[in-house]
């Protein structure tokens, strides 16, 4: 950590996964570092992070997936510096909407009949 320009977070949420990433991780990187989790929110403490954001600590962060989903309005997350924050969409093309829609209707469909 302490030696990374960057570090994305890809790693199923498990007991050994959860809250990897803490205060103690985040001191370790360089206020030049950035930190990606496209992963599971439980994965980076959210808390740490934001403390870690506004002090400077680290140049900045990116994230798609939330303690909390979807983020409330009034979230810290919101409001956080150097936090660019996404919905978890990363998956989603046009193809995937028309399949998972045609599904949902013929689905709907067959339950009626």
């Amino acid at each position: 950590l302490a030696s990374s320009d960057f570090v994305s977070v890809h790693l199923a949420l498990g007991d050994r996964t959860r809250g990897l990433i803490g205060a103690a991780e985040l001191a370790l990187m360089r206020p030049t570092a950035y930190l990606v989790n496209t992963s599971r929110a439980a994965i980076v403490d959210t808390e740490a992070l934001l403390a870690a954001l506004r002090a400077g600590a680290i140049a900045g962060a990116a994230t798609d997936v939330f303690d909390i989903e979807p983020l409330p309005a009034g979230h810290p997350v919101r409001s956080a510096p150097r936090l660019l924050a996404t919905p978890h969409l990363g998956y989603v093309s046009r193809a995937n909407y028309e399949t998972y829609y045609g599904q949902a209707v013929e689905n709907i469909r067959a339950f009626l009949d």
